[in-house]
């Protein structure tokens, strides 16, 4: 073992029995265990969040496959690396299946032209694919890939899992097993509940800890908490601005205010400052709810919204973040209504779609002097000249009347 390899590295299961968690997909009555003990794999895509065991199943299955296994990263290889692979592979006499399993990390970064090349080997059999990837395979990964494989979603690790992990850490002779260590079970856990679902941010810190803890005189290093809580610092949060999960919290939070449920909609707004989102991006979704969902009921919730778009541009964080919170507070907590986003959607469809008709003469324009003599504008009755500001006559062309929009 080298132990300048990384604590998290070097804790990496072997065996599937040696794995912790994603019970979901390795129980042993499920579809992923059985083929992996099989030894009858067919192409898959592993889907999950960092650090929740993604390389590590791959490293499992390496170790129990009779295929040759061969691992590349997407940041770093191209399609020179995937024709190679294809040529190990084919060589029948280092290879003798004629076949390999084709590890790709971070598969979603492989470019259209990349995810084709390796397409036919996939189709014939010659590469058994494992794609590891943090996005949305359905959005990054070529669909003719993903029609021929079976995608595996991975949950973020639960604490109990990382705790499992750090407890056989401390004992494994591959991990700390060399050192005389005192830690609490209360410490671990707290560890291993800061890492938010992240097994490498765990190991990382708990080795962080032990590598700059001295030996006291009685001869092991002691880990307190407030060594661990150092080593580890705040807790990991679960979010990218730029990758899947912008996507769903960002939909969790309009749907929260849409929901008039103002506590969801604050989390939700705090999950995302946190991360890194724009804040503009934030007001902008605000003002969007106002118009949509909050509409008629309240048309006041707009105005609040759009002044708050524009002190967020003027103030900027880390103050704006209260702006944001109020705005997203008064839209949450007002009475709702779509109806001037169901009517605008309609009749949309409508002129997109139907003959709809002239717009009557008497409400056309005539600027021009003698165009009235045409019909333009003749017969037109001008409401502010009638009792209550309003006169029936007819607005919609002929083909639509009756038409109802706005409900």
């Amino acid at each position: 073992m080298n132990y300048n390899e990384p604590l998290a590295y070097r804790m990496k299961p072997k065996t599937l029995e040696d794995y912790v968690g994603q019970e979901h997909i390795l129980g042993k009555d499920k579809i992923l265990y059985r083929t992996i003990k099989a030894d009858r794999l067919s192409s898959i895509i592993l889907w999950g969040p960092p650090g929740c065991g993604k390389t590590s199943l791959a490293k499992v299955i390496s170790n129990t496959t009779k295929y040759k296994f061969k691992k590349i990263n997407a940041v770093s290889s191209g399609v020179s690396d995937i024709k190679n692979a294809v040529e190990e592979a084919q060589n029948i006499m280092l290879n003798p299946s004629g076949k390999c399993i084709l590890f790709i990390d971070e598969i979603h970064r492989f470019n259209k032209l990349q995810q084709d090349a390796l397409l036919p080997y996939v189709e014939n059999g010659t590469v058994i694919l494992i794609g590891a990837t943090t996005e949305n395979p359905y959005f990054e990964v070529n669909k003719a890939l993903i029609s021929r494989s079976m995608v595996f979603k991975l949950n973020p690790l639960t604490k109990e899992n990382i705790y499992t992990i750090l407890k056989k850490s401390l004992i494994s002779p591959d991990g700390l097993g060399n050192y005389n260590i005192k830690i609490d079970d209360e410490t671990l856990m707290k560890i291993a509940d800061t890492a938010n679902g992240d097994v490498r941010t765990a190991l990382n810190g708990l080795e962080v800890a032990v590598l700059t803890t001295n030996v006291n005189s009685e001869g092991y290093i002691h880990i307190t908490n407030q060594i661990a809580a150092d080593s580890v610092q705040s807790r990991k949060a679960i979010f990218d601005k730029n990758g899947d999960s912008h996507y769903d919290n960002i939909s969790a939070f309009i749907k929260s205010m849409r929901g008039s449920d103002p506590d969801a909609t604050i989390f939700y707004l705090a999950r995302a400052i946190n991360g890194g989102e724009d804040p503009v991006f934030l007001a902008r979704r605000i003002v969007i709810a106002a118009a949509e969902d909050v509409g008629m009921a309240n048309p006041n919730a707009l105005v609040i919204a759009n002044s708050a778009m524009q002190a967020v541009h003027i103030v900027g964080m880390p103050e704006a973040r209260i702006i944001l919170s109020e705005a997203a507070t008064y839209v949450a907590t007002s009475p709702k209504s779509n109806a001037t986003y169901v009517a605008i959607n309609k009749a949309l469809e409508d002129v997109k779609n139907k003959d709809t008709g002239e717009i009557p003469m008497h409400i056309r324009n005539a600027p021009v002097e003698g165009m009235e003599a045409m019909g333009y504008h003749e017969g037109y009755k001008y409401p502010h000249d009638y009792p209550g500001h309003y006169v029936e006559q007819q607005y919609l062309p002929d083909k639509m009347l009756g038409t109802k929009y706005f409900d």
